[in-house]
């Protein structure tokens, strides 16, 4: 198991509650307090990168390598 981070962003929701959405996948959830919020966001991430997982193993025949890169921080607008 790998241990990543992702950015997430709290916004009111209209009608109550919060709405979080991660920055760097297509995964949004809403929760009526923060920490529910985050709850689950956190298990909305992990659903998603296990069926994405599960669909490369798959896919994918040759070697598998992960490669680490340094990227600029995302400048929220």
């Amino acid at each position: 198991m790998v241990t990543r981070m992702f950015t997430v962003v709290l916004e009111p929701a209209e009608e109550g509650g919060l709405v979080v959405k991660c920055l760097e996948l297509p995964v949004a959830s809403q929760g009526e307090t923060k920490e529910e919020a985050l709850a689950n966001i956190k298990e909305a991430i992990e659903g998603y990168l296990e069926v994405k997982a599960a669909l490369f193993n798959n896919k994918v025949k040759g070697e598998k390598v992960e490669v680490v890169v340094e990227a600029p921080p995302v400048a929220l607008a």
